[in-house]
């Protein structure tokens, strides 16, 4: 039988997106949702009475507030141990192995969760469900980028953003079906067991599609990255562009270092703290402009705040979600076209007027036009936070990493996204409870601050080369020079930049 189910070039990448890359971030973001609307049942509260905020009041309802964002938090807490982890077992392990793994366990937490009859179990599964999740969602950008094409890898890593709203949505709207299901556990046990179809076929085919080239290069299996990139590019194995291609990887390769984790917090020339820094940074902003408030307690927000019945609440909170496809559908047709920088300067600066007009919308209780107002922004922000940093940030942090060291980058900026992902699921509930509608103008004020940071920091990657964005970096001689780079050098095969300036006397290291 041929490799890949005789499968090349765009078949193969669409077959990986889409057996893949499509159910672990479906199920990523099925986990991002599926909790939240499980909250506010009665036999969810009967359950677990510690993270009852329906039926208490007062001091009660504030401790039961606090329980309960700590507890959804948790999975957080996990997220972040599993993605830290693969600073290490990314380079070890590999791409496809670390993903299999990670889905496993994942699988284990799902079994955990879904048949927990006490709080001390559903902790415990929470925890074990973020290890395999933040393992996977770490690993799976790094080795879909590295297997993309330049001019196609921004519409692929992109629809991480697409599959991530789809998995919300999905949790959302059965989470509203078994609403109707009164007085019994399944209403909540099997939303919580579905995500493990997901993890399973992710584990089925993972193992037969190909692993990460450039990691391959990396551990010396020069003949086996060769066929994947032939293959992956539907050309035959000795084709000049395949051998530019490899020639381009191993000098990259050549000038990253030792590949030791530690050389994250060094400069060096190829800038490599700055390049953390950015990529963590941009993780970050995924979770600070505050998409998780509006997400995990969507149903809250519309039942508790927003004063509507709880059908009218599941009802909206799952529709709201459905925008989140279709901003990633939008940016799936424009990151290769107007760039990440585009993108992500619009997205930031629309979503803190969304936060802003929501926060005045929200102040009135007993209006019904600012109420629809409300609703409208909600839905709003929804769609425009996945056009430009749903799946956008995972594909940057993988894109500004250099060979040697991207997956213990995207291992360090996914952990980021888990810390804010953290902090958010843990004050939220508190709060609301607290500063209610004014609760929404830090995020206004946040959005507003990404802007800026953005435009002076962030390098524009669209087009080029995984080696290429090394160059820009290997450039640069201050945080600012970069973005000014990134627009003035033009694009080139380093591997025959390297041959022009190569001294007579054949010393193997090119001039930089």
């Amino acid at each position: 039988m041929q490799p890949y189910f005789g499968l090349r070039g765009t078949l193969l990448n669409r077959a990986i997106i889409w057996l893949v890359v499509c159910p672990a971030f479906v199920c990523y973001g099925y986990n991002q949702g599926v909790t939240g609307g499980l909250l506010t049942l009665e036999s969810f509260a009967k359950q677990f009475p510690q993270m009852n905020t329906l039926t208490t009041e007062g001091a009660e309802q504030h401790y039961n507030s606090t329980i309960q964002g700590t507890v959804v938090a948790l999975y957080t807490v996990g997220g972040i141990f599993g993605s830290l982890s693969c600073i290490y077992l990314g380079d070890l392990l590999g791409r496809r192995r670390v993903i299999f793994f990670a889905s496993a366990i994942s699988i284990i937490g799902a079994i955990l969760m879904a048949t927990s009859f006490d709080l001390a179990q559903f902790i415990v599964a929470r925890l074990v469900l973020g290890v395999g999740t933040g393992g996977y969602v770490a690993t799976v950008p790094v080795w879909q980028a590295e297997i993309s094409q330049a001019k196609k890898r921004g519409a692929h890593v992109v629809t991480d953003g697409i599959f991530i709203g789809a998995g919300i949505t999905i949790s959302l709207w059965l989470d509203f079906g078994f609403y109707f299901v009164k007085g019994n556990s399944v209403s909540w046990r099997f939303p919580l067991a579905l995500q493990i179809v997901l993890s399973l076929i992710v584990m089925a085919f993972i193992v037969v599609f190909p692993e990460s080239p450039r990691w391959l290069v990396k551990k010396g299996r020069l003949d086996e990255a060769r066929e994947i990139l032939a293959a992956l590019a539907d050309q035959p194995s000795d084709a000049e562009e395949i051998t530019m291609a490899l020639r381009d990887i191993e000098r990259s390769l050549a000038l990253s270092g030792s590949g030791s984790w530690k050389d994250m917090l060094k400069m060096g020339e190829q800038r490599l703290f700055h390049r953390t820094v950015l990529a963590a940074t941009g993780q970050s902003f995924q979770q600070l402009c505050g998409i998780n408030l509006t997400t995990i307690y969507a149903t809250i927000i519309f039942e508790q705040y927003l004063k509507l019945n709880a059908t009218q609440s599941r009802i909206l909170a799952a529709s709201m979600c459905l925008t989140q496809p279709l901003g990633g559908f939008l940016a799936f047709f424009t990151i290769d076209r107007l760039g990440r920088r585009v993108l992500m300067l619009w997205s930031a600066a629309l979503m803190s007027a969304c936060m802003a007009i929501l926060a005045g919308t929200s102040s009135v209780t007993d209006n019904t036009g600012t109420l629809v107002a409300a609703v409208v922004f909600l839905f709003i922000f929804q769609f425009i936070f996945t056009v430009g940093y749903s799946g956008l940030t995972f594909l940057y942090a993988t894109e500004v990493a250099p060979l040697q060291l991207r997956a213990a980058i995207s291992a360090v900026s996914t952990a980021a996204v888990w810390i804010f992902n953290f902090l958010l699921a843990e004050v939220t509930p508190v709060g609301f409870n607290t500063i209610s509608y004014r609760y929404y103008i830090i995020f206004a004020v946040i959005n507003a601050a990404i802007v800026p940071v953005v435009y002076f920091f962030f390098p524009e990657t669209n087009g080029r080369t995984l080696e290429e964005i090394d160059e820009i970096f290997l450039r640069s001689r201050s945080v600012l020079d970069p973005p000014r780079l990134a627009r003035t050098l033009p694009k080139m095969h380093l591997a025959e930049d390297a041959d022009i300036e190569e001294p007579e006397d054949g010393d193997a290291k090119a001039k930089l």
